[in-house]
């Protein structure tokens, strides 16, 4: 006999799926008097959308309970802000199981159009959220932020704060590190304290628990939250959601006595399957979060992931030196670095990429993901930090005048030989076989460390004439790489944000901030494809698209120490790709 569902065995089932989303079609009636047995809560946590399609988008908020129990959550979907055009409604029962956090797949939807939605629960009302689905057919322009990296104790989320500034934004692409897993007093710590930014929990995140502590701690951030209500989040995690330089069987911060680590990566991806606004590929999937959007005609967006489903251990450098003689073995580096055997996407993921864009018809194809595609080599010497990059430009300098004075230059003047006379003694034959050293990559966590998948990639797009453009995130600074193949031709460009507050390089490179602008001079000139980087700022990259060129804007903040901030104006960079011709182009 056939059974008819209720209204309360909808709301029974909806709590047991686990990062899970309820599916709304429509509107519902008014729930029964004998639904109403619910705890008491109210919204700390804000609200979220995500993941829009042509005809629906995920809908995501979090209760906090008076006490322990069940709490039933409404919510209603509409077309004006007043919402005296609801589009669709709902309801769901939420518990400790899925740690009070409610997720809906909101259907039936308009292509291309304005939402507002909001959740009830008892007599508490959320705030409004506004959110968008995907366009379709002819779509003239497309204006995405990019953004990577909060690290919570660093400071304030003042580059959130900025985002939530622009009114015309379609979506946000976050490209992971949306927490960070470090104990208080870990990295970038320092003014964690003064702040009143001390991470919870206070230990390393290990468990289910620990994680949905940090990201409560997260999204109790008010300039988060405005930036979730204002605009739909597309997101991938990077290694931090789980832990430092994950790869697919551990992690660089998973050590002895800290668990199996597979049980760890099952309760991180659990928890930000509970927490993130990302449409699960089925219930209790939390592994597969590859995807793609489609912009009408104009920009198909590919979202991958490069850390956590295959990728291989990450290559170490340390195990190419010659214990005794100092000696870098290049030629089992590069066998090892270039192997067809090697994986960064996994077999399955990277199929589903080459058939996509073998398919792909919009004018812009987006590779959204974590890390740096474009080759950043760098002389050797610097690469294994054996030199820094101002000891090598000077060494190099000094090298370059004897060689002059060795052949009886006559165009060397009299102050340049007094320099080389004074300095001659530092060209030791250890610094000249170091200066003598060839580039290779300087981080083998990126793509360089995984070329043979990059060539795939690159050759696929080349071969249907693509116009291919990559996003990245990761290394805490701003990039604009110009995407060469293995036989040099300029396949597509790379654009990568800056951190919203982790440090980057400035802060391993311990630089002066007078000395930033010659070393990032110093960085474009060393890395032949390299037309940009910004070293120092915090910040985030917005892209317009048209169906001429795709602009890349990169924003950055004056401080995230304090509340109070600008835009740091003096330090925006803007730079155009015009269709069919992959090259980066400086905007004054």
């Amino acid at each position: 006999m056939k059974r008819t569902v209720t209204r309360r065995d909808f709301l029974a089932i909806s709590a047991k799926g686990i990062g899970a989303a309820v599916i709304s079609y429509g509107l519902m009636g008014c729930s029964n008097s004998d639904d109403d047995n619910s705890v008491p809560a109210q919204f700390l946590h804000g609200i979220a959308s995500g993941d829009p399609m042509q005809d629906a988008v995920i809908l995501w908020t979090r209760v906090t309970p008076d006490s322990a129990g069940d709490v039933k959550v409404s919510w209603q979907v509409a077309s004006d802000a007043a919402f005296s055009q609801l589009v669709t409604t709902g309801e769901m029962v939420t518990n400790a199981n899925r740690d009070y956090t409610v997720k809906v797949d909101a259907r039936g939807l308009r292509a291309g159009q304005n939402y507002f939605y909001r959740f009830m629960t008892g007599d508490k009302t959320s705030v409004v959220g506004k959110t968008r689905t995907l366009p379709e057919g002819e779509v003239s322009s497309v204006k995405l932020a990019v953004m990577s990296c909060a690290n919570f104790p660093a400071g304030y989320f003042n580059v959130y704060e900025l985002a939530a500034a622009q009114n015309d934004l379609d979506a946000v692409v976050h490209l992971g590190d949306y927490i960070y897993e470090y104990a208080r007093g870990g990295y970038a710590s320092e003014n964690a304290a003064k702040l009143g930014r001390e991470v919870l929990p206070a230990n390393e995140l290990l468990s289910l628990s620990d994680y949905r502590t940090r990201y409560g701690q997260y999204r109790s951030d008010s300039s988060l939250q405005k930036l979730h209500a204002k605009v739909p989040f597309i997101t991938v995690w990077d290694d931090h959601e789980v832990a430092n330089d994950t790869w697919r069987d551990g992690a660089e911060n998973h050590n002895e006595g800290e668990g199996i680590f597979a049980a760890r990566k099952e309760a991180a991806l659990q928890a930000y399957f509970e927490w993130l606004p990302i449409r699960p590929w089925r219930e209790g999937n939390h592994e597969e979060i590859y995807r793609s959007f489609s912009y009408g005609n104009l920009v198909d967006l590919h979202m991958l992931d490069t850390r956590v489903l295959a990728r291989d251990k990450q290559l170490d450098y340390a195990d190419y030196m010659d214990a005794t003689t100092g000696a870098f073995d290049g030629e089992r580096f590069r066998a090892d670095v270039t192997s067809t055997s090697r994986t960064l996407l996994g077999l399955t993921q990277l199929l589903w990429l080459q058939g996509t864009l073998l398919q792909a018809t919009g004018t812009w194809q987006v590779l959204g993901q974590q890390i740096l595609m474009g080759k950043m080599s760098l002389p050797a010497a610097i690469a294994t930090q054996q030199m820094s990059i101002p000891q090598f430009a000077m060494l190099g300098a000094l090298a370059k005048l004897a060689a002059r004075a060795a052949a009886n230059d006559p165009t060397l003047t009299a102050q340049e030989l007094q320099y080389l006379q004074a300095n001659q003694a530092l060209l030791t034959p250890e610094v000249i076989a170091l200066l003598q050293l060839p580039a290779i990559p300087y981080n083998l966590d990126a793509w360089d460390g995984y070329a043979y998948e990059r060539e795939v990639i690159l050759g696929t797009a080349k071969s249907k004439n693509h116009n291919l453009v990559v996003i990245a995130g990761d290394t805490h600074n701003a990039w604009a790489n110009e995407l060469k193949d293995v036989n040099g031709n300029t396949v597509g460009v790379e654009f990568a944000t800056s951190s919203v507050s982790s440090p980057g390089l400035e802060y391993y490179l311990n630089l002066p901030a007078e000395q930033i602008p010659a070393t990032e001079a110093a960085i474009v000139d060393l890395v032949p494809d390299l037309q940009y980087t910004n070293l120092k700022d915090r910040g985030f990259m917005t892209l317009t698209f048209t169906k001429d060129a795709v602009r890349s804007d990169w924003h950055y903040v004056s401080t995230i120490l304090t509340k109070e901030f600008e835009e740091a104006s003096s330090r925006r960079f803007s730079a155009i790709t015009k269709v069919g011709k992959p090259s980066i182009n400086p905007v004054s």
